[in-house]
């Protein structure tokens, strides 16, 4: 695998486990596709380091435990913002 790939993995890794932001928002902050941030969190990371691997799954997998409620937090401030115009 490439340095810079590498690189750009760990560095997505440790910004997930500092800051706790989706994978979307990694995406936005880093310029990059979220599709990308996907596959280097998910399969590259495996491979490059396991530890670091495991924690980033735990934060992931909050991430799905709670995305129904940000959901429903997103539509509900949608139709207030409707109902205010």
């Amino acid at each position: 695998m490439n340095q810079n790939i590498i690189k750009r993995v760990k560095s997505e890794a440790n910004y997930i486990i500092d800051t706790k932001k989706t994978i979307r928002e990694i995406a936005k902050d880093n310029f990059i596709s979220k599709s990308t941030v996907h596959k280097d969190l998910h399969d590259r990371l495996k491979t490059v380091d396991k530890d670091l691997y495991v924690e980033v799954q735990k934060i992931l997998q909050e991430h799905i435990d709670i995305r129904h409620i940000r959901g429903g937090e997103s539509t509900r401030q949608k139709y207030l913002k409707i109902k205010n115009f």
